[in-house]
């Protein structure tokens, strides 16, 4: 298994930080890296819930994308299996700091060589994922 790390101290509280996450309108805002929006067909935010979407890349594409709720704690984690291609599971840790919140956001891949051709691309794009999710969190402020 192969996991990609990335952490991200945001000035919102918790709780403002996990609506952001668990609102599907909210989440359509910020979800994937700069440039790309998201239709939900499906997003039942309950533990096993399935959460289907398209995003549409900065160049017109369309990635559509399978995932399911594996595990919701409230004000503390999230975990996500992706379904589709390239499969991995990620879990969104929340920890309140004098600050506000740090979010922990771990990709593992059980294939290291999928997750060694994405790694790249999966880096920068998680860091734009965690930029739009602070955003998102403090316009709810």
């Amino acid at each position: 298994m192969s996991v990609l790390k990335t952490s991200r101290e945001i000035p919102a509280r918790v709780e403002q930080v996990f609506t952001a996450i668990s609102d599907a309108e909210r989440l359509a805002q910020w979800w994937g890296p700069a440039g790309f929006t998201n239709t939900f067909s499906v997003c039942e935010f309950v533990q096993d819930g399935r959460w289907e979407l398209t995003m549409r890349g900065p160049d017109g594409k369309d990635y559509p994308n399978q995932s399911r709720f594996a595990e919701i704690d409230a004000l503390r984690k999230v975990v996500i299996d992706h379904i589709s291609a390239p499969q991995f599971q990620l879990t969104i840790t929340l920890t309140e700091t004098t600050a506000g919140t740090l979010v922990e956001w771990e990709q593992a891949f059980e294939s290291e060589e999928v997750a060694r051709k994405i790694a790249q691309f999966v880096g920068p794009a998680n860091e734009q994922n965690l930029d739009r999710l602070t955003a998102e969190a403090l316009r709810g402020n």
